[in-house]
């Protein structure tokens, strides 16, 4: 694990006993078990990309069951999820702008020759290897399809 993230996280954990945030501390912890077991499963200490992609996965996770949660009419397990979902987004790099999104399209786009919805896929997988972590990837896949049509 890179030494930057995994003592930017370990810290929080001891904040968080610290201050006895129970919810906190808990996601924390779940963060810091997912981040080991990766490099448990796979033997190799992970770099900041690779943790990011971690926290993302997360995220995403927590978004969708969020929703679901929502729609089953449990907002309170839907307010545990959006809290849980703003405690792992301090450790993701500096989000992206509309526009920033939007300039980077372009450019992958113009250099990539992308020019109809087939070209998609390579489309996506640049933007992905360059936007990792600063930008919601389903946001930019919605943006990418309609400038691809």
């Amino acid at each position: 694990m890179s030494e930057a993230l995994k003592l930017k996280i370990t810290d929080a954990v001891k904040d968080a006993m610290r201050a006895q945030a129970k919810e906190r501390l808990g996601t924390l912890r779940m963060a810091t078990a997912a981040i080991k077991q990766k490099e448990v499963d796979e033997r190799i200490e992970l770099n900041d990309a690779q943790i990011v992609d971690i926290l993302v996965k997360m995220i995403k996770q927590r978004k969708e069951a969020a929703s679901q949660f929502v729609s089953a009419g449990r907002i309170d397990l839907s307010d545990k999820e959006t809290a849980e979902i703003t405690v792992l987004e301090e450790f993701l790099p500096t989000q992206l702008s509309e526009s920033e999104i939007d300039a980077a399209i372009q450019a992958v786009m113009a250099s990539s020759g992308a020019s109809s919805a087939k070209d998609m896929g390579k489309v996506m997988a640049e933007l992905k290897s360059q936007l990792g972590g600063r930008a919601d990837m389903a946001v930019v896949g919605q943006k990418v399809k309609v400038f691809l049509q």
